[in-house]
């Protein structure tokens, strides 16, 4: 197909058929992003006004299984009808033609005579339906009805999957949080605990930054924050972790300023830290390097947190990003997964984690975030 541009509009070369092809296809398009919000008025509303274009009906509504969300069209006295027309479908979940007996209201000139109603499901339930009206029910309308009501339950699905996926990396983050819990807490409070005699004043200061890190991990945040509180929360945690392991642990920070403002996910650095700590020097009674470096590439902001321990199986690693729920409930396992899950939600599928490993090697966890990105803004 030949495209070329024209004063500021696009026009479409080839035949009728393609025109029509791209007509449809653009509507659709431009009805799609309400509806992946779900089955709502808001959501109805902006739509409809599409989806009657689809149909080329002189009105349409659609209802959820209790109410009108919207009628658009000529006739908007019929609304107050619209869900005695509907209920039919809500029972049986079939497509219903509703002549004039039910729909005519016998004033000249209206053209609302006849409606074809289809039913809109998610997960094979019935969730609200949508009602074509006109001067006719003739076979092909009801086809295309049919039609415009699946693609619109599509939609609905798919809202349905990215609600689900939300709700799997909500629970994941609390599962990252409960995970801090047993495993860190205890350990810092005996640290802490064998200060008290010894040097009362350093106790005191790891008790505050104990309770810097905690009022951070298990406050209520939006789903971003600044690069910059992510690891003022990763610098309490480190300075807590050296106060247990003294010269064991050293951690070097490379961090460009440019980049302390970029909006990141909440908490999708503190576990590749907490990982990178605990596979350098809990595994074995040795030293181990982490190092965290942040560093200003253009449009992108690149991170990495790095270890010297002992490494991971990379088919093991490819089982957890892949979603593998035995392999996740091993320590570490979640927090890899979901964060690499939330980058590749909000940014897209090239943002995921890119991970370096071997056994024996040690691990480098690779991050790019867009500097600026209509969906991430740290609140």
């Amino acid at each position: 197909m030949l495209w070329r541009m024209w004063h500021g509009r696009r026009e479409l070369g080839g035949g009728p058929a393609e025109r029509a092809t791209f007509e449809t296809l653009h509507t659709a398009s431009l009805a799609a992003p309400p509806l992946r919000a779900g089955l709502s008025q808001t959501g109805a509303e902006k739509a409809v006004k599409h989806l009657r274009h689809l149909l080329g009906s002189p009105a349409l509504a659609i209802t959820d299984d209790e109410r009108l969300l919207v009628y658009d069209g000529v006739g908007d006295h019929h609304a107050r009808q619209v869900f005695d027309h509907v209920k039919h479908t809500l029972e049986h979940g079939r497509t219903q033609v509703v002549g004039p007996g039910a729909v005519s209201c016998g004033r000249p000139g209206c053209p609302i005579i006849f409606a074809v109603v289809v039913p809109l499901t998610t997960d094979g339930r019935i969730v609200g339906t949508l009602a074509a009206y006109g001067t006719h029910a003739s076979a092909g309308l009801v086809r295309a009805a049919e039609e415009v009501a699946g693609w619109v339950s599509s939609q609905l699905e798919l809202a349905e999957l990215d609600r689900s996926r939300t709700l799997l990396i909500e629970a994941e983050v609390r599962a990252l949080r409960a995970q801090i819990s047993p495993h860190f807490i205890y350990n810092s409070l005996t640290t802490i605990a064998s200060f008290t005699r010894t040097d009362p004043e350093r106790a005191r200061e790891l008790l505050l930054e104990f309770a810097d890190f905690t009022r951070y991990s298990f406050g209520k945040h939006g789903d971003f924050t600044t690069l910059a509180e992510e690891l003022r929360s990763i610098d309490h945690y480190l300075t807590l972790e050296r106060a247990r392991f003294g010269d064991h642990l050293q951690v070097t920070l490379r961090i460009a300023p440019e980049v302390l403002g970029v909006a990141v996910p909440f908490l999708c650095l503190q576990p590749l830290v907490e990982n990178a700590v605990r596979h350098g020097l809990e595994t074995e009674a040795r030293s181990g390097r982490v190092t965290i470096l942040a560093e200003d590439a253009g449009a992108e902001c690149r991170i990495s947190v790095e270890d010297d321990g002992l490494g991971m199986d990379p088919e093991r690693l490819k089982r957890i990003l892949a979603g593998d729920v035995a392999e996740r409930s091993e320590q570490g396992g979640v927090g890899l997964a979901n964060v690499d899950e939330r980058l590749r939600q909000v940014y897209g599928h090239e943002y995921g984690l890119v991970v370096e490993t071997a056994l024996g090697a040690g691990t480098k966890v690779n991050i790019r975030l867009p500097k600026y990105h209509p969906n991430a803004s740290a609140r």
